[in-house]
Protein backbone atom coordinates (compact mmCIF):
# COMPACT_ATOMS: atom_id res chain seq x y z
CA UNK A 1 0.00 0.00 0.00
CA UNK A 2 2.74 2.48 0.92
CA UNK A 3 4.45 2.31 -2.49
CA UNK A 4 1.17 3.10 -4.23
CA UNK A 5 1.06 6.38 -2.29
CA UNK A 6 4.38 7.33 -3.91
CA UNK A 7 2.75 7.26 -7.34
CA UNK A 8 0.30 10.01 -6.39
CA UNK A 9 0.98 13.70 -6.69
CA UNK A 10 0.35 14.60 -3.03
CA UNK A 11 0.68 12.79 0.27
CA UNK A 12 -1.20 13.77 3.42
CA UNK A 13 1.49 13.59 6.08
CA UNK A 14 0.02 13.78 9.56
CA UNK A 15 2.42 14.53 12.40
CA UNK A 16 1.50 14.83 16.05
CA UNK A 17 2.00 17.60 18.60
CA UNK A 18 3.24 16.83 22.10
CA UNK A 19 -0.35 16.63 23.34
CA UNK A 20 -1.25 14.15 20.58
CA UNK A 21 -3.14 16.62 18.36
CA UNK A 22 -2.82 15.53 14.72
CA UNK A 23 -1.48 18.09 12.23
CA UNK A 24 -2.14 17.01 8.61
CA UNK A 25 -0.06 18.61 5.85
CA UNK A 26 -0.09 17.89 2.10
CA UNK A 27 3.43 17.31 0.74
CA UNK A 28 4.98 16.28 -2.56
CA UNK A 29 6.00 12.64 -2.53
CA UNK A 30 8.30 10.35 -4.50
CA UNK A 31 8.66 6.59 -4.19
CA UNK A 32 12.04 5.47 -2.96
CA UNK A 33 13.77 2.14 -3.29
CA UNK A 34 11.82 -0.73 -1.78
CA UNK A 35 8.86 0.09 0.42
CA UNK A 36 9.96 3.67 1.13
CA UNK A 37 8.52 7.10 0.36
CA UNK A 38 10.32 10.42 0.39
CA UNK A 39 9.00 13.91 0.97
CA UNK A 40 10.81 17.24 1.26
CA UNK A 41 10.37 20.27 3.51
CA UNK A 42 12.07 23.34 4.93
CA UNK A 43 13.97 22.52 8.12
CA UNK A 44 12.20 25.19 10.18
CA UNK A 45 8.64 23.94 9.60
CA UNK A 46 6.45 22.52 12.32
CA UNK A 47 6.22 19.11 10.69
CA UNK A 48 10.02 18.76 10.68
CA UNK A 49 10.21 19.77 14.35
CA UNK A 50 7.49 17.27 15.21
CA UNK A 51 9.19 14.46 13.23
CA UNK A 52 12.49 15.25 14.97
CA UNK A 53 10.71 14.77 18.31
CA UNK A 54 8.51 11.80 17.33
CA UNK A 55 8.69 9.88 14.04
CA UNK A 56 5.23 8.32 14.38
CA UNK A 57 3.09 9.66 11.52
CA UNK A 58 0.06 8.77 9.45
CA UNK A 59 0.02 8.96 5.66
CA UNK A 60 -2.63 8.83 2.97
CA UNK A 61 -3.49 10.13 -0.47
CA UNK A 62 -4.86 13.68 -0.73
CA UNK A 63 -5.39 16.56 -3.11
CA UNK A 64 -3.36 19.79 -3.22
CA UNK A 65 -5.45 21.31 -0.43
CA UNK A 66 -4.94 18.33 1.88
CA UNK A 67 -8.42 16.84 1.45
CA UNK A 68 -8.06 13.09 2.06
CA UNK A 69 -8.70 10.75 -0.88
CA UNK A 70 -8.99 7.58 1.17
CA UNK A 71 -7.82 5.91 4.34
CA UNK A 72 -4.60 6.80 6.12
CA UNK A 73 -2.09 4.31 7.50
CA UNK A 74 0.40 4.48 10.34
CA UNK A 75 4.02 4.96 9.32
CA UNK A 76 7.44 6.04 10.60
CA UNK A 77 9.27 9.14 9.40
CA UNK A 78 12.88 10.15 9.82
CA UNK A 79 14.88 13.14 8.65
CA UNK A 80 17.69 12.54 6.16
CA UNK A 81 21.21 13.96 6.09
CA UNK A 82 22.24 16.64 3.57
CA UNK A 83 23.50 14.23 0.88
CA UNK A 84 20.38 12.04 1.01
CA UNK A 85 18.25 15.21 1.00
CA UNK A 86 20.01 16.27 -2.23
CA UNK A 87 18.88 13.00 -3.80
CA UNK A 88 15.29 13.57 -2.67
CA UNK A 89 15.34 17.09 -4.13
CA UNK A 90 16.59 15.80 -7.49
CA UNK A 91 13.87 13.12 -7.56
CA UNK A 92 11.25 15.77 -6.69
CA UNK A 93 12.47 17.87 -9.65
CA UNK A 94 12.34 14.85 -11.96
CA UNK A 95 8.79 13.88 -10.91
CA UNK A 96 7.23 17.36 -10.80
CA UNK A 97 8.97 18.80 -13.87
CA UNK A 98 9.28 22.52 -14.42
CA UNK A 99 7.17 23.44 -11.38
CA UNK A 100 9.30 21.15 -9.22
CA UNK A 101 12.52 22.68 -10.59
CA UNK A 102 11.28 26.23 -9.96
CA UNK A 103 10.22 25.35 -6.41
CA UNK A 104 13.46 23.56 -5.50
CA UNK A 105 15.64 26.23 -7.15
CA UNK A 106 13.75 29.02 -5.37
CA UNK A 107 14.11 27.22 -2.08
CA UNK A 108 17.88 26.87 -2.59
CA UNK A 109 18.12 30.60 -3.30
CA UNK A 110 16.15 31.50 -0.14
CA UNK A 111 17.45 28.91 2.30
CA UNK A 112 20.65 27.54 0.79
CA UNK A 113 21.40 23.89 0.14
CA UNK A 114 20.98 22.85 3.77
CA UNK A 115 17.83 24.84 4.54
CA UNK A 116 15.59 21.96 3.51
CA UNK A 117 15.53 18.31 4.47
CA UNK A 118 14.41 15.05 2.93
CA UNK A 119 11.95 12.97 4.91
CA UNK A 120 12.03 9.17 4.66
CA UNK A 121 8.72 7.43 5.36
CA UNK A 122 8.39 3.71 5.94
CA UNK A 123 5.53 1.47 6.96
CA UNK A 124 5.06 0.96 10.70
CA UNK A 125 6.14 -2.42 11.95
Amino acid sequence: MITALGEGKYLLLTTFRKDGTPVPTPVWVVAGPGDVLHAWSAKDTGKVKRIRRNGDVEIGACDVRGNPKGESVKARARLLDDDASDEVRSRIVKKYGLFGWITVFGSKLRRGRTGTVGIEITAST
